[in-house]
């Protein structure tokens, strides 16, 4: 159940050791869970009540604290907390036999509603009811689920002895009954036995016990303690491995293969009943989070079912295969194609296991982004997801986490733009037990922008056109972004025309050709020009029109002295006061306005100072002239 927890990708703990091997939970442990004291139990947790049991009042106190309880709790035990908690609460005395330190007889303790006793043996029972008056009560006896059967058959007699009326209940697990009587029938036929379980495990040392009154016996956690008990196999010709309840089935393999090696004389031609290949088949390491390889028996429509080298039948669904929803198993496998996969969940019950292609590959595509994140690699991925707080980027199956301030440009910038958009970004960190990681897409664009202004500078030169995009307008100028360097171009570098603002000119987003026209290599500042030369109006006027022409002009403004008139766009001339009529003119206003268009004679072209005189009284005098000569 933990590890299906981790499938999960939870931050979970277990409520202490969650069985006892030393094995296991270091194994856990390296995958992010711990055991935890419920005092160090944080508000909204999840927490993994372990195999032994806890009492009632450790499940009020994880309610108060709002956390998630995964309940883990061995069936056979749960029952005993049943019988213990009706047996009490119709007002029996409870006598449980068992170890009082033993985390299952606290727990089981722990739903006793009334009076409770814990003996460990036929002495400590016999002690307890004759200092205790229990002939008046009602009274039911209990056993640990691992406790002894030995000691319990003996118990039996003492029990109808002393306490007639008392209800016997059989509660010690029948697999451990079992595994008792079968570890003993090889302890009568064995010079050694090897029980294989953890050091704080009751069920193994009662295994231990139970062997040991037949023949050596040694207790080993795993292959290395085995190695270095210095165990003497000089005259053993024949050797027992059993193991406890909570060993998993891989380490009793190790055992198994460490004994061979250490007899050195492993005998291939093995009798039926200790058949190696079987052995293998049914004590290979397979749990949930384990990799294994399998090969491709058969495919459909819906899932894919593979050999793995277990007795166990391989499934992997197709949602397991794929996320792509438009694709069948037979569009991803073969049979006979031999793939990599994780254990999601095993049912020993069924003979079945539960596998995942998928998440494989995310294991692969997680192993590059912590390559990245220590290499400093650029990756490419889509924004999948806006979320709180920031963006989920995919890349190769890995969602990555971009906070906002790593993904936007600006504050006030839209994170939903970035939705299916493809981003270059760098990883920044890493948690391996969580495969989580957390991307920067700023720090690619400020590498890219900082690679691009030392471009920029070590090549541009007053002069130069440049492709840029208008990037923000104010009243004064355009800055143009000029890929990782802005450059302004000033109200009048815009255009050779009059404008009323620059946004007449252009808009942001605009992609624009400018001329650098100056740079301030300290300041890093660059001034562009967005006028071309070619739509110089004094240029064209010059090359247009010559002193003498008549021309046709408006006027565009009126000053004490004359009136300005435009010739063509960009280009005025002054009509000077004494040039607007043939006799005097005392306020020019009373002869013209702004927006009359006059015909007029330039006089004047002053090529150095760009001015030009025009004269409406010339043509004026040419028609009295005219007029005259017609007289």
């Amino acid at each position: 159940m933990v590890y299906n927890e981790l499938d999960n990708r939870n931050n979970i703990v277990t409520l202490g050791p969650i069985i006892h091997n030393q094995n296991v939970v270091d194994d856990l442990k390296a995958r992010g869970v711990y055991p935890v004291e419920l005092d160090e139990v944080r508000n909204g947790q999840k927490v993994v009540i372990r195999s032994h049991g806890v009492g009632s009042d450790v499940y009020d106190k994880l309610k108060e604290l709002d956390a998630e309880i995964v309940d883990a709790t061995c069936p056979f035990v749960a029952k005993i907390h049943n019988i213990a908690r009706e047996k009490s609460a119709a007002g029996h005395v409870i006598l449980i036999a068992g170890d009082a330190t033993h985390p299952e007889v606290k727990g089981i303790m722990g739903h006793c509603l009334g009076e409770c006793y814990v003996f460990e043996n036929c002495g400590e029972f016999e002690n307890l009811v004759k200092t205790k008056d229990f002939l008046s009560k009602k009274v039911a006896i209990l056993a640990q689920t691992t406790y002894n059967k030995n000691m319990w058959k003996e118990c039996v007699p003492l029990f109808k002895k002393y306490l007639p009326h008392a209800e016997i209940c059989e509660t010690i697990c029948n697999a451990t009954n079992i595994r008792q009587n079968e570890a003993e029938e090889l302890a009568k036929k064995a010079d050694i036995m090897v029980i294989a379980g953890g050091k704080h495990s009751s069920n193994t040392h009662k295994l231990k016990a139970i062997c040991e009154q037949h023949c050596k016996c040694v207790l080993v956690e795993n292959a290395d303690d085995l190695r270095k008990c210095g165990l003497d196999l000089t005259n053993a010709k024949f050797i027992g491995i059993s193991a406890g309840a909570s060993t998993p089935g891989y380490i009793i393999k190790e055992v198994q293969d460490t004994m061979s090696e250490l007899l050195n004389n492993v005998d291939n031609t093995v009798d039926e009943e200790f058949n190696l290949e079987a052995i293998d088949k049914t004590l290979k390491k397979i749990y949930p989070g384990a990799k294994v390889e399998g090969t491709v028996e058969s495919v459909n429509e819906t899932e894919v079912i593979v050999d793995i080298g277990t007795k166990h039948t391989g499934y992997v669904a197709l949602s397991e295969l794929t996320d792509d929803p438009g694709k069948k198993p037979a569009d991803i496998v073969s049979v006979g194609d031999t793939i990599e996969l994780i254990v999601i969940k095993t049912s020993d019950t069924d003979g079945t296991v539960m596998l995942s292609k998928k998440r494989v590959d995310a294991d692969k595509s997680f192993q590059k982004i912590k390559d990245a994140a220590e290499s400093g690699e650029i990756l490419e991925g889509i924004v999948t997801n806006v979320v709180k707080g920031g963006v989920l980027v995919s890349a190769d199956g890995v969602k990555v986490f971009v906070p906002a301030s790593q993904a936007a440009p600006r504050r006030d910038f839209d994170l939903n733009d970035l939705l299916k958009q493809t981003v270059k970004f760098k990883i920044l960190e890493v948690n391996d037990v969580k495969q989580r990681a957390v991307g920067s897409v700023r720090a690619v664009a400020r590498e890219e922008k900082a690679a691009a202004q030392s471009k920029f500078f070590d090549t541009a030169v007053v002069g130069a056109e440049m492709e840029g995009v208008v990037k923000s307008i104010t009243d004064y100028g355009v800055f143009v972004d000029l890929g990782g360097v802005d450059g302004l171009v000033r109200r009048a570098d815009l255009s050779w025309n009059r404008i009323k603002h620059p946004s007449d000119v252009v808009s942001i987003g605009d992609k624009v050709t400018v001329k650098i026209k100056d740079i301030d290599p300290e300041t890093k500042k660059v001034s562009l020009t967005y006028k071309k030369d070619s739509e110089n109006p004094w240029e064209i006027f010059v090359n247009n029109y010559e002193v003498g022409q008549d021309v046709k002009a408006t006027i565009v403004s009126i000053t004490s002295f004359g009136a300005f008139a435009q010739i063509i766009d960009g280009i005025d001339g002054l009509i000077h006061i004494s040039q607007i009529a043939n006799q005097r003119v005392n306020n020019v206003a009373d002869i013209l306005a702004v927006g009359d268009v006059v015909d007029c004679r330039i006089t004047e072209i002053d090529a150095d100072k760009k001015r030009i005189s025009l004269s409406r009284r010339a043509l004026l005098d040419d028609e009295e002239t005219e007029e005259t000569d017609a007289e």
